[in-house]
């Protein structure tokens, strides 16, 4: 059996896979990509976008709700299947657009996870490859989780593309996803319930502020129930019952439909990498500050499915993909950095952060002073009678410089990008003080949080 070869085989169609893939093929590279799924990865076809699209129908009601006290009388109502036709008018066109563009560009495009055979030879749709350099940018996909009944569970995938809405829903996790899709779903009549193995919300965030968005997501009607471990999952007639332990007592809890979003790993099951002497680990496939497999040097990895340090935010997929393929255009060792990275949670208000936290700062032994504040009286949010607006900032108490800020508001996710641009620049207190923003606006606020 004869085989193929390419100077660039690229596995997956993300972000950063296509970044990789049109850099290479634009320098008159034979590049080939391959994808199981639909072409143009997570983000715009299964995450980030359709989400938010959804989202913005969450924080519709939010708004309304919060004014009804104070003169809007008319109820918002969501034709949820109207609503998921204008989401489809988002993410329908995306693999045929990122394929088109592949075709203009010559690139040989594959639909099969490839499985590696030995270090410089994999198999795609029963035909033998070799390539001089491969990039691995496969992304990430749910946890398994195993127990009995675990497969009766559904994942983000299935919420987002939810044809009605069922009268209850239970989420297993109360990260990132699972709060994002509560507040969704809670504001859209749902019965929500969330169900975590710890002791609080979105343990990477401030735990003032995730105090503070818990309250909130009580108030919407989201049921929460902490220090549980799920040991099953049965299917009645017309729920599924989740069984529980909490405090050594077992408990269960039932609803129409029952997610696991206890987080993402790294896509990398199907590969084989064992053959293709590639290390990896939990956190994805080890590679140097070169972005470069640290046991196969002719293997790259970027996006979510490295374990390059960076979180796994679509931004920064972009960025390592970039990174890759100048190694490999220019044949050099530059090694990979990232900014400050802002991450926010569109929840209703929605939580953001950037910069270092309080506890890093204490742990890298800073010295730093904190100015924070619940301050739902200020103009921006009283204005639409919300309820909850606080923030925490860092500075560091020798250069005066803005280490890192946290806010938990409407637009936070808009706010925190301007701090994002002030410690990327290292810019001081007191230059930031000088900045003028327009007002009243959100954005003006951000003076008064330094």
């Amino acid at each position: 059996m004869g085989y193929t070869h390419y100077d660039v085989f690229v596995i997956g169609t993300g972000s950063a896979g296509q970044q990789v893939a049109e850099a290479c093929a634009k320098e008159g590279m034979n590049v080939a990509v391959a994808d199981a799924r639909e072409y143009g990865g997570t983000c715009p076809n299964r995450g980030c976008d359709p989400k938010k699209v959804l989202v913005n129908a969450s924080e519709l009601i939010g708004r309304t709700s919060d004014m009804a006290a104070v003169g809007i009388t008319d109820t918002v109502q969501i034709n949820w299947e109207a609503l998921q036709t204008f989401k489809k008018k988002f993410v329908s066109a995306v693999p045929i657009r990122t394929e088109e563009d592949f075709k203009k560009l010559g690139i040989t495009m594959y639909h099969q996870s490839p499985e590696f055979l030995s270090e410089n030879m994999l198999t795609v749709e029963g035909k033998k490859i070799t390539f001089d350099k491969i990039v691995i940018a496969t992304g990430r996909i749910p946890r398994p989780l195993d127990f009995k009944g675990s497969y009766l569970l559904s994942v983000s995938d299935d919420f987002l593309d939810l044809p009605s809405l069922p009268k209850s829903m239970i989420f297993i996790g109360a990260g990132y996803i699972a709060l994002e899709f509560a507040h969704i779903a809670a504001r859209c009549g749902v019965d929500v319930t969330i169900v975590e193995q710890g002791d609080r919300i979105l343990s990477i965030m401030d735990s003032t502020l995730t105090d503070h968005l818990l309250e909130v997501s009580k108030c919407i009607g989201i049921n929460f129930i902490f220090d549980a471990t799920t040991s099953q999952i049965e299917e009645l007639r017309k729920n599924k019952r989740l069984h529980y332990t909490q405090n050594g007592e077992e408990k269960s809890v039932k609803a129409r439909v029952i997610f696991n979003t206890t987080g993402r790993v790294p896509a990398t099951k199907a590969l084989n990498l064992d053959k293709g002497t590639i290390a990896f680990s939990e956190k994805g496939v080890t590679v140097n500050e070169y972005l470069q497999s640290t046991t196969n040097k002719n293997v790259y990895a970027c996006g979510d499915v490295a374990d390059s340090g960076a979180l796994p935010l679509t931004p920064l997929s972009g960025l390592e993909g970039k990174h890759v393929a100048e190694q490999i255009l220019k044949n050099t060792h530059k090694k990979y950095t990232f900014s400050v990275i802002p991450t926010a949670v569109f929840t209703y208000p929605q939580v953001a952060s950037v910069g270092i936290s309080e506890k890093q700062a204490k742990e890298k032994g800073i010295s730093y002073t904190v100015k924070e504040g619940f301050v739902p009286e200020w103009f921006s949010t009283k204005r639409m009678n919300a309820q909850a607006y606080y923030y925490k900032t860092i500075i560091d108490s020798d250069t005066d410089t803005i280490l890192g800020t946290s806010i938990l508001a409407p637009e936070a996710s808009e706010m925190i990008d301007i701090f994002s641009l002030a410690i990327h620049h290292k810019m001081t207190r007191t230059a930031f003080r000088e900045t003028i923003f327009t007002y009243p606006s959100f954005g003006s606020d951000t003076l008064s949080m330094v």
